[in-house]
């Protein structure tokens, strides 16, 4: 099983969009692990969205689609609207 994810960061209005076989532990990484990198600089994060998929290749396919102009408007339209 993999997760497509979507990270915001309100202190910079910044988002992150990725996949992962283990959310608990890379949430964990871009929080508080990871020494360097783009998700380093913009912290704290907070899981914003997340969509399930069985293959690796399917989570592939949806985080290019949400990476895209329209899939970045899709993830700001969900935020604003919490």
């Amino acid at each position: 099983m993999f997760v497509v994810y979507a990270l915001y960061s309100a202190k910079y209005d910044q988002l992150y969009i990725g996949y992962t076989a283990d959310l608990i532990s890379r949430f964990h990484a871009h929080n508080s692990l990871a020494t360097s990198g783009h998700t380093v600089k913009y912290r704290p994060w907070i899981v914003a969205f997340v969509e399930v998929y069985e293959t690796k290749q399917q989570a592939m396919k949806r985080e290019k689609e949400l990476k895209s102009s329209q899939g970045r408007a899709f993830i700001r339209k969900l935020i604003s609207s919490l």
